[in-house]
């Protein structure tokens, strides 16, 4: 069965979210909520690209980045996503 990426993205932030408890709004490195980065490494390993590559791959997909609040035209460092 094929997912939609954007259904994939919603559905990972709905389970980062229930995962991390009151825990999820927090800050990870990087000053974004926890939830984020754990949905931003879902995205990277659904779509098989390096953390180099995610910051650039966001840019170009409005739609999630309004998903995870994340501003396109300042999207945290691939060095922040690594950590």
């Amino acid at each position: 069965m094929e997912i939609d990426l954007l259904d994939f993205i919603e559905q990972c932030r709905d389970l980062a979210k229930q995962a991390l408890g009151k825990h999820a709004g927090e800050p990870a490195s990087g000053g974004f909520a926890r939830w984020v980065h754990v949905v931003l490494h879902c995205f990277r390993l659904e779509e098989g690209h390096s953390y180099r590559e995610t910051p650039n791959r966001l840019k170009y997909m409005t739609e999630i980045c309004d998903v995870l609040g994340l501003d396109r035209e300042n999207l945290p460092d691939y060095s922040t996503i690594y950590k």
